[in-house]
């Protein structure tokens, strides 16, 4: 293919810049649906946060980001119609266009989702630069229906968690003493659900094959290892006086707990969100390498590195803007409304990861935090805020549509 050997390594360069800035954008603006629970219940401070992301957000996007990627690439598109030089143009294109909407996001301080916005694009580019029917729009509805579905999901599991501690504990004679005995409960929920994700879906791509009943014993395993160490940590925090402070005592141990859901948090937002970043990479990879369009193949292992370091430099420079803002805004966070938020909808995004469904981890995680909401009441929602978050979630899809539809006319001006 004339258009490879002559501009191939100009082509990977600028795959691999342009990945990079896109998952950058991932880390500077989507990072703070992981993180803005905990820094907003106080449970951390920013640095803190940004500490403990950085490396649940890597080995999430590194170890378990696979088999997301692979739907964003086959899902949307049908690589029958398309030549292999649209594709890369189209992918190029889809990474600019995502990557330039991140970023006037992220200084606006509207937390967006990355997920809306590399979809648009890739639809924009195929729909408008190509052809209508090179769209696969029934690949299309499962993905827009998760995004009605997966908020609901994580708002009504984050409702029922949100209930369960209010009964199990802060609704007793001795909140203390209950949340001793029902926490570990809700730790080993955490170190289970991550480690079978992590065994399951994603340490194949490091090489490392597990059965079904392999993987569940040491995700069991998992979830009684990360119960002794938060058993250990809580002996060392003392009861306080009956009254309020008595409450403060009990939210002192929540807030232990969310060390735990943050980190379960980070890695279900790397694992499901470096596909946006490393999806057209890959393909733009796999084309330069073959000349033709493959609708499956394996993601390079340096693919999804790039993407995961891409997310931590992002998160590290810029990700505290959207941190600071997004856990204190929609509502009053406590660690124990803090926790419940964050483990449903780490739940949720981490299952959406395992099938390989590319769900909004923002549209997750603001479900999560109305159902805590409105576990107290609709009082307790920033409504304002809400419709703002709203806003900008129905301008993301159509404004990565219509900037990848302009660089991809640059793109096959300037090398077409």
């Amino acid at each position: 293919m004339t258009l490879i050997a002559e501009y191939g390594t100009i082509l990977l360069v600028l795959a691999c810049l342009f990945g990079f800035f896109m998952a950058w954008g991932v880390g500077a603006n989507d990072v703070a649906n992981a993180m803005g629970t905990s820094v907003g219940s106080r449970a951390l401070t920013i640095k803190q946060a940004i500490l403990i992301a950085m490396v649940f957000e890597f080995l999430g996007a590194y170890l378990a980001g696979g088999s997301v990627t692979q739907t964003i690439r086959s899902g949307i598109v049908d690589p029958s119609m398309i030549s292999p030089e649209q594709m890369i143009f189209g992918m190029l294109a889809s990474l600019l266009a995502a990557g330039t909407w991140l970023l006037l996001a992220s200084i606006r301080g509207w937390p967006v989702s990355t997920t809306h916005t590399i979809i648009g694009a890739v639809i924009g580019f195929a729909a408008v630069g190509v052809s209508v029917d090179s769209v696969k729009w029934l690949g299309v509805v499962p993905i827009v229906s998760s995004w009605v579905i997966s908020p609901f999901l994580a708002g009504s599991i984050a409702f029922m968690i949100f209930l369960s501690v209010h009964k199990l504990i802060l609704d007793t004679d001795d909140p203390f003493a209950n949340a001793k005995r029902y926490i570990p409960m809700y730790m080993f929920a955490v170190g289970f659900i991550i480690a079978l994700m992590t065994l399951t879906k994603g340490l194949k791509h490091v090489g490392l094959h597990f059965t079904d009943l392999q993987s569940f014993g040491l995700s069991v395993l998992s979830g009684l290892l990360v119960t002794v160490l938060g058993v250990l940590l809580m002996s060392r925090i003392k009861d306080e006086p009956s009254g309020k402070s008595h409450l403060h005592g009990v939210e002192r141990v929540f807030a232990i707990l969310m060390i735990f859901t943050a980190c379960a948090m980070a890695f279900a937002h790397g694992s499901n969100d470096v596909a946006n970043a490393v999806g057209p990479l890959a393909a733009i990879v796999g084309v330069l390498q073959s000349g033709t369009i493959h609708a499956q193949s394996t993601v390079p292992g340096w693919v999804l590195l790039v993407g995961a370091v891409g997310i931590v430099v992002g998160l590290a420079t810029y990700g505290y803007r959207v941190i600071a803002t997004i856990g204190r805004h929609i509502t009053e966070l406590t660690p124990s409304r803090g926790f419940a938020a964050e483990l449903a909808a780490a739940s949720t995004v981490v299952a959406a990861s395992g099938i390989g469904l590319p769900v909004s981890t923002t549209h997750t995680l603001v479900g999560a935090i109305l159902g805590v909401g409105m576990a107290r009441g609709i009082a307790a929602l920033n409504l304002k805020v809400i419709g703002t978050i709203f806003t900008s979630w129905v301008v993301t899809l159509p404004a990565g549509a219509i900037l990848s539809i302009i660089y991809f006319f640059i793109f096959q001006g300037i090398f077409g």
